[in-house]
């Protein structure tokens, strides 16, 4: 049996990955409970193929130790559980503290590491020699 074809482009579901806003300033007492947000979220398939929860680090204020900490355990326990966190608007202060403590996350909007910007061109300038 058979059926007519549809027109038009075929119908996909893309997958966003779910979306964890970290509040103002945390404290050590609120930190196991958004682990087990995170947790919870890539047990119940959220993020898709690539298990992915996207963390709104754009409220979380001025970048401190305990801002370094909460990332390194949403971190910690996202990857044991098979994934990994990705942000979304951090503080350039927080990338730089984060950077300087040798911790490293995906930002949203940033290509990965050895991955050129989309758009980006190589120029090759005459009289250059060949590769």
């Amino acid at each position: 049996m058979s059926s007519a074809r549809r027109a038009g482009l075929p119908c996909v579901d893309a997958v966003t990955p779910p979306v964890l806003v970290l509040p103002g300033p945390v404290s050590r007492g609120e930190v196991a409970g958004l682990c087990a947000r995170v947790r919870a979220l890539l047990a119940d398939g959220a993020g898709g193929a690539d298990r992915v929860v996207v963390c709104e680090a754009g409220g979380l204020g001025p970048p401190g130790l305990g801002t370094v900490e909460l990332l390194a355990r949403l971190q910690l326990t996202a990857r044991r559980a098979g994934g990994r966190i990705r942000l979304r608007d951090p503080d350039p202060a927080l990338l730089a503290l984060l950077d300087l403590v040798g911790l490293s996350f995906q930002v949203e909007g940033q290509s990965e590491q050895r991955e050129p910007a989309l758009g980006v061109e190589e120029a090759v300038q005459p009289g250059d020699p060949a590769p």
